[in-house]
């Protein structure tokens, strides 16, 4: 049994990790915030980087610390149902809610839409969409080597474009960092850690944490503690380039509104950015690149939910969840880039909570014996304000008054919990209920141990 593995053994790792966690989405949304950031960058980025690799590291982590097999095994702690309802959110949520036809929409705006004229851009991506999940369900039904292939390729070619791309930015900036949007004017860094919450990579860690796992195993790593300093040394492989990445595109977006104006979306930065340094050229390749990299995601998205929801339903078969999966995303592409993005923040701050306070509890669990109380109350406590976080923010961006219910509740919140304007009010009562009943259950054993010897001893 081995104890540690050499470096370039948790490079590949790594590599692979930074694979599974990049897509072509998750390209958009350091551009954007750039370019609504504009002098207040870094500070916006500063906080996007907590959520957007501080996060899925966390969860990476969480899951080598768990020790269970899986996700739904994990969340079952709390209850079996609670288990299974999680875990099926959270695959529809990375699947073919939002991350699946999010795939479909930014291929369109970064690899389609330049080469389209305005007014045929929805009959454009009609059918762009359409041929892009029908090829999805042809590999998904028939799972080919091809796919692996081709992500394998491509992974290094995006990096190798975007690097040219962000020493090209250095070099020859494209214009110069204007003055923040108004949403951004202040509170950059609060506002850059929501933004986060848009990669989804935080909710994708506690399904690719297992693959790791498996992947440390399978090179002689037994031990938990070899587990989790494996995991660590990987992961910090992953997030090291994926951080580069996130902060030279938002500076790629900070530098861009000058030349460009703003964009509803980050997919159109990147199309500009690669025109304004290769010409045509450059944007072809990026197309090209960009459209086969969501393609390949788009099928192990496709695969992942059609084997997950087989393994809970088995009765219904896995090539007929994958058709369903691939048509729910056909449709909601077809909903446009800016409007999935709108409508998966609402369900973000609803689930990214209930995730994040599974991972604490997973670190902290062997202190309170693994008590299904702590647990519950824990979870609870996150429910009952992650699910009015929710509620709130769809109000918000439907640009709506809340519900006649919900806004005695919003108010009750925004006086009692300290950061709950923010999207952080449920950090403080986490952390409490989780200290308050790991008090409770360890002085409870201990009193049952006291009783147990004085009773001994009477006897």
């Amino acid at each position: 049994m081995q104890n540690k593995l050499s470096f370039s053994r948790y490079f590949i790792i790594g590599v692979m990790l930074f694979a599974l966690f990049f897509g072509a989405g998750n390209l958009i949304f350091p551009a954007s915030l750039g370019q609504k950031a504009g002098s207040n960058i870094w500070l916006a980025v500063g906080g996007f980087l907590i959520t957007g690799i501080g996060l899925p590291f966390l969860g990476i982590l969480a899951m080598g610390v768990s020790g269970s097999k899986n996700l739904q095994e994990l969340a079952s702690r709390i209850h079996p149902v609670f288990g299974v309802v999680f875990t099926s959110l959270l695959y529809l949520t990375i699947g073919p809610f939002f991350a699946a036809p999010r795939t479909g929409a930014v291929a369109f705006d970064i690899g389609i839409a330049p080469f389209v004229n305005e007014n045929n851009g929805h009959a454009g991506l009609i059918i762009f969409t359409l041929l892009f999940f029908v090829v999805t369900l042809w590999f998904s039904l028939n799972p080919a080597k091809i796919v692996d292939n081709v992500g394998k390729i491509l992974s290094p070619g995006i990096i190798i474009l975007i690097f040219v791309l962000l020493f090209m930015i250095i070099v020859k900036p494209v214009g110069t960092i204007e003055a923040p949007q108004a949403s951004y004017s202040t509170g950059a860094f609060m506002k850059g850690l929501m933004e986060g919450y848009n990669t989804m990579d935080a909710l994708a860690s506690l399904v690719f944490g297992i693959i790791v796992i498996n992947a440390i195993r399978s090179m002689g790593i037994t031990s938990s503690h070899g587990i989790l300093l494996a995991s660590a040394k990987s992961g910090i492989v992953a997030t090291f380039f994926l951080g580069i990445i996130y902060v030279g595109i938002a500076y790629l977006g900070a530098t861009s509104t000058e030349a460009f104006g703003l964009f509803d979306t980050g997919g159109p930065v990147l199309g500009k950015a690669a025109s304004y340094y290769f010409g045509s050229f450059g944007t072809v390749m990026l197309s090209i690149i960009i459209i086969l990299a969501c393609l390949t995601t788009s099928i192990g998205l496709m695969t992942a939910c059609g084997e997950y929801f087989h393994t809970l339903m088995p009765r219904i078969g896995y090539k007929m969840w994958v058709v369903f999966f691939s048509l729910i995303s056909l449709i909601i592409a077809n909903f446009g880039l800016s409007n999935i993005i709108t409508f998966s923040i609402p369900v973000l701050m609803f689930l990214y909570p209930l995730a994040i306070a599974l991972m604490l509890l997973a670190f902290v669990s062997k202190l309170f014996n693994h008590s299904q109380i702590v647990y519950v109350t824990v979870i609870g406590v996150t429910f009952c304000i992650s699910i009015i976080d929710g509620f709130k923010t769809l109000c918000s961006l439907l640009e709506m008054d809340y519900f006649a219910w919900l806004a005695p509740i919003v108010s009750f919140y925004e006086r009692a919990l300290p950061l709950y304007k923010d999207g952080l009010g449920w950090l403080l009562p986490v952390l409490t209920a989780i200290i308050i009943t790991s008090l409770f259950v360890r002085l409870q054993k201990v009193t049952a141990v006291r009783v147990k010897n004085k009773t001994e001893s009477a006897l």
